[in-house]
C-alpha cells in the first residue's frame, strides 16, 4: 500500500459523484471521485474527515486515490496471494512427479518478474503522460506465463485493476495459460510439442 495523506471532504457533489480533498495543513484541492472510496455503507460528505493516496488520471492530473472515510479500515488482504502460492505449489509437485519438466515451472517466476517489470513502466509513463505499453503486450505476457506477476502489479501498483474491459481480456488470458499447461500434460500435448520442436 502507498503512502497516505489526511484531509477533509469539500465541494462534495452528490449528484454528479466528484467533489474535491484539501489536504491537511492547506495546499491545492485534489479532485476525487466516488469510485476512488473504499465500499461501504457511508457516503462522503462536506467536511468528513478521509485519508488517502495519491494518485493521476489518463491524462497525468494529480487526484486522491483509495480514499477511506475516519473510521473506516483498509478492507481485507486479498486472496490472490494463496491462489499464487497454491499455483507455484502444484508446478512444483508435477515437476517432482516428473509430469512436468523443470524449465516450466521457471518460465512462470522468469516471465512474471518481465511482466511486473513492464507493468511498472506503464504505471509510471501514465503519470507522467509518456508513451504507454499497449495493452495487448501486457495480455501477450500474461498468456505467456507472466500473468502471475500480472495479478501481482495490479495489486500492488494499483495498475489496470479496475478497467472492467481490460481485466475480462486478462482473465481470459489466465484461463488459457492453464488450459495449455493442463494440455500439456497429457501425451497427446507433449507429443505434439516434440514434433515441433524436432522441426528446427
Amino acid at each position: 500500500m502507498g503512502k497516505r495523506y489526511r484531509g477533509h471532504i469539500t465541494q462534495w457533489k452528490h449528484e454528479q459523484g466528484f467533489g474535491f480533498i484539501t489536504p491537511e495543513g492547506g495546499g491545492e484541492p485534489l479532485f476525487v471521485h466516488i469510485k476512488a472510496f473504499a465500499a461501504g455503507k457511508c457516503r462522503p460528505a462536506d467536511r468528513q474527515a478521509v485519508s488517502y493516496e495519491l494518485g493521476r488520471d489518463a491524462r497525468g492530473r494529480r487526484q486522491a486515490q483509495q480514499v477511506l472515510l475516519q473510521g473506516q479500515s483498509a478492507p481485507a488482504g486479498p486472496l490472490y496471494p494463496l491462489f499464487l502460492l497454491f499455483f507455484i505449489t502444484l508446478l512444483a509437485a508435477l515437476a517432482w512427479l516428473g509430469a512436468l519438466d523443470w524449465w516450466v515451472v521457471a518460465l512462470y517466476p522468469g516471465v512474471s518478474l518481465f511482466t511486473y517489470w513492464m507493468y511498472g513502466l506503464d504505471k509510471q509513463a501514465a503519470r507522467q503522460n509518456l508513451w504507454r505499453t499497449r495493452e495487448s503486450t501486457l495480455h501477450l505476457l500474461a498468456l505467456a506465463g507472466g500473468w502471475p506477476g500480472a495479478l501481482v502489479a495490479q495489486r500492488r501498483l494499483r495498475h489496470k485493476s479496475r478497467k472492467a474491459s481490460f481485466q475480462l481480456v486478462f482473465w481470459l488470458s489466465v484461463v488459457a495459460n492453464v488450459g495449455v499447461l493442463a494440455w500439456l500434460l497429457f501425451d497427446p500435448g507433449w507429443g505434439w510439442l516434440d514434433r515441433l520442436s524436432g522441426l528446427y
